[in-house]
This record gives structure tokens, sequence and C-alpha cells, in this order.
């Protein structure tokens, strides 16, 4: 092809790129639905949270390590919603294929960095509330919570963000506009709530 008419084609497709995905228009009419279901998740979370008096009075430290376990799923999930919405627009994932390597190097490097994160936000957790004078539930507890917490979350949301990502896609919205928000909304729910029935389950030990 000509480096003139080589050119012009790629002009087109950006032109039309910014027609189809990227024009203010479009961004926020994808976006704005899934920023209001977040705000509105977040109230939900706030209320979950709520309703947790007993187990952040009866593990002291807890109430520390909440907010760095919504953060992280937020974090994590919201990367992969990310990535796998820049893979879908390169052809490189197609399909929900775990065949596909592309597809599952995303899920199990999320998987390795919340298992990690989660082990360490556990011990920072307990080291910060006996330094503060808070008081601390121990060491293992604390891990375990956060641990578990995490790992079953992130496993949730891996999912979710992979069907999420391809449908989006599938349905002409833009993954970009769509996962981020979503996941994020998605995760803080699925958060609280292992926190929720792992702290009940530490309780029990």
């Amino acid at each position: 092809m000509p480096h003139r008419e080589r050119e012009d084609a790629e002009a087109e497709y950006v032109e039309q790129y910014l027609g189809e995905y990227a024009s203010v228009t479009s961004i926020v009419k994808e976006a704005l639905p899934f920023e209001l279901i977040a705000v509105v998740g977040g109230v939900i979370s706030g209320v979950i949270l709520s309703g947790m008096t007993n187990e952040l009075e009866l593990i002291p430290g807890l109430i520390v390590i909440i907010p760095g376990v919504m953060g992280l799923r937020g974090n994590i999930s919201s990367t992969l919603g990310s990535r796998l919405g820049s893979a879908i627009h390169m052809g490189l994932i197609t399909k929900i294929d775990f065949k596909n390597r592309e597809l599952t190097n995303n899920i199990i490097g999320s998987m390795l960095l919340t298992i990690i994160i989660s082990v360490f936000l556990g011990i920072l957790g307990h080291y910060v509330s006996v330094l503060l004078g808070f008081g601390s539930a121990g060491l293992i507890k604390l891990v375990l919570i956060s641990l578990l917490s995490g790992m079953f979350s992130g496993l949730i949301l891996s999912f979710i963000s992979v069907y999420l990502s391809i449908g989006a896609f599938r349905f002409g919205f833009d993954p970009d506009n769509v996962v981020t928000p979503s996941i994020a909304t998605i995760g803080d729910i699925i958060s609280v709530m292992m926190i929720f029935i792992f702290a009940r389950l530490v309780l029990m030990i």
C-alpha cells in the first residue's frame, strides 16, 4: 500500500474510533450510568459495614485493615478490567476462553498480587494497631481475615471482570468506560461481605 493511502486509511480508522468510542458524548453516555451505580454501591457497602459493630469490637485492628482490603480489591480488579479492555481492543481476547494465555496470565497475575498484598496488609494492620495503641486481635487472625477475604473476593471479581469486559464489548460498549466503575462498586460490596464472613469465622476459632 502506498504511503499516502496508508496514512488516509489510518486517519479514517482514527476518526471512526473517535466517533464510536472516544467522543465526549460516548464517554459520558456510557460511563455516567455506571458511575451513578457506583455511588449507590458505595452506600450499600457502608450499610453492610455499619452492621459489623460486634466484629469491630471483638477483633481489635479489624477497622484498620478494612479500608486496605477494599482499596486492594478496587485497585487490582479495576486494573485487571483495564488490561482486559486493552487486550480486547487489540484483538488478543475475543471470547471467554480460559485456554487463552493472555486471559489466564492476567487472572493469575491479579490473584498472585492479591495474595502477596493481602498478607502484607494483615501484617501491617497488626503492627500499626499495636504501635498506635489501638490493640490487635493478633497477627495470625488479621492476616487470615485479610488473606481469605482478599482471595475469595479477588477470585469472584476476576471472573466478573472477564465476563463484564467481553460482554460490554459485544454489546457495543467501550469496556474502559464500563468495567472500572462497575468493578470498583462490586468490589466494595463483595469485599465488605467477605470481611464480614471471615471475621465471623475467625471469631469461632
